[in-house]
């Protein structure tokens, strides 16, 4: 197939672009390559892709609604994955309308293209912020997610809203995945296990927030894009048993769905910490903070519906996790 992916040059849209040229698709790659975080490391990532043959890259932003028709036009993907967005839950409370631009602006746009241009499925990435202030682990789709406690999380959610109202009118396919805290060789500087690695590797202290009783469902990259491949190969469908007098958040009369990705695992921050100690071989100075505005305690996800829908169900061990990032990020610093 040929497929877009938005966000290429991003920590999931490279792995996401790599798995699927390696099974054989045409994809083409758009990224605006803003400086949200370092600029170099994008750069690497498409790099890296850069040899393969059915791969074409495009800088562009899913903003410009023009310019994202026109390559709709001419590409004529059949299916499209959507990760171009701004992230970052605490850049959201100083930055908002950074986030009205990418994740409600340029989201729109990608549906209006989806819907002229035929497309037959597309994926996008929603979040586990989605549930807010939910405290019911672990976390299914099932679940009320209407009190976010981020602007990012509130995007989210509204992108899901955005997708289903085309799903409905328009009969377009789409699929929302909630990821939780995606981690791996690649990643993004703005995430803990980045900052942390490079904190203890250079003796600065490491900020823990609520003092360190926090805990979060890790996911290794590698099972993020396996469960949204699969994804993308099975199209949204309605669901034949939906109730509208009792609706369910994850499914509906029209061909929409959203599904958990995460590990299925709650893993205390302290622990996460501890593995990646061990990997880096070195113990790092804790600079305990209280809770920051923005986020939550806890995160799990309930998987069940994905392993119900593609057969797949998030699995890679936190310490083997840990320790191909640490032997990446050895590797690209040259440390």
């Amino acid at each position: 197939m040929k497929i877009l992916v938005t966000g290429a040059a991003g920590f999931i849209g490279m792995h996401t672009c790599m798995r699927l040229l390696a099974r054989g698709d045409t994809v083409v790659g758009v990224d605006n390559l803003n400086d949200y975080y370092e600029v170099a490391l994008k750069e690497a990532r498409l790099a890296h892709i850069a040899p393969a043959e059915r791969f074409s890259f495009v800088r562009l932003g899913i903003e410009d609604a023009e310019g994202l028709a026109g390559l709709f036009e001419s590409e004529r993907p059949q299916r499209v994955v959507h990760l171009a967005a701004q992230a970052g839950v605490r850049y959201s409370i100083s930055n908002a309308l950074a986030y009205g631009s990418a994740n409600l602006q340029g989201f729109l746009s990608v549906l209006e293209c989806c819907r002229h241009h035929a497309v037959e499925h597309l994926v996008y990435a929603s979040s586990s912020s989605v549930y807010g202030g939910n405290t019911a682990l672990p976390f299914d789709e099932h679940q009320n997610v209407d009190h976010p406690v981020s602007l990012y999380a509130a995007t989210k959610k509204a992108n899901e809203l955005m997708a289903h109202s085309y799903s409905h009118l328009y009969r377009l396919p789409t699929t929302g995945l909630r990821f939780f805290t995606v981690y791996g060789p690649w990643g993004r500087p703005d995430m803990s296990p980045f900052l942390f690695a490079s904190a203890i590797l250079e003796g600065r202290p490491i900020n823990v927030f609520n003092h360190g009783h926090m805990i979060r469902d890790f996911t290794f990259i590698d099972d993020i894009v396996d469960g949204l491949v699969r994804v993308l190969d099975k199209p949204a469908s309605a669901n034949p048993a939906f109730d509208a007098a009792r609706p369910d958040p994850a499914s509906s009369h029209a061909p929409y769905r959203i599904f958990n990705i995460g590990n299925n695992q709650a893993v205390p921050l302290m622990d996460y910490i501890g593995a990646l100690e061990q990997a880096l071989g070195k113990v790092a100075q804790k600079n305990f903070l209280p809770l920051q505005p923005g986020d939550v305690l806890a995160t799990r996800a309930d998987t069940d519906a994905l392993d119900q829908w593609v057969g797949f169900r998030p699995d890679t061990p936190l310490k083997r996790g840990v320790t191909d990032f640490v032997n990446w990020y050895r590797a690209y610093y040259k440390l």
